[in-house]
């Protein structure tokens, strides 16, 4: 029997990844690090932002998501999220001018406690990366 599942992430301008065979994918829920795997009981989770880990029976990919939402449901995963991007694609120039923006970002005066936790986390993984 198959344990593999689709998997599908979707952006505003395209669709990013689409694969048939994943076994697993870790994604930074807002209730924590969710692991998914084949016949996961159905589920709607938001995304923080963080590391989406998509593994294969023949490699791991890894996407840095700052938002957006999931849904797991009869064996297939839908991301949907405004910014990715492939962590091996980003290089240092390209991280640190989002940590950059991200720091700017938090120094907001008039920031909600929700926007302040987001931007610290977004620059907690890009830190992490770099």
């Amino acid at each position: 029997m198959s344990e593999e599942f689709k998997v599908e992430i979707v952006n505003p301008e395209q669709s990013f990844l689409s694969k048939e065979d994943a076994i697993e994918v870790v994604v930074p829920a807002f209730e924590g690090e969710m692991g998914i795997l084949k016949d996961h009981i159905p589920i709607i989770s938001f995304l923080k932002p963080g590391i989406i880990k998509v593994f294969r029976k023949t490699d791991e990919e890894n996407y840095y998501v700052e938002d957006g939402i999931l849904e797991f449901k009869d064996n297939n995963l839908s991301i949907l999220t405004s910014t990715i991007f492939k962590v091996s694609d980003l290089d240092k120039n390209k991280i640190e001018n989002l940590i950059s923006e991200s720091e700017k970002a938090s120094q907001q005066e008039n920031l909600d406690d929700q926007s302040k936790f987001l931007i610290d986390q977004k620059i907690e993984v890009l830190k992490t990366l770099n």
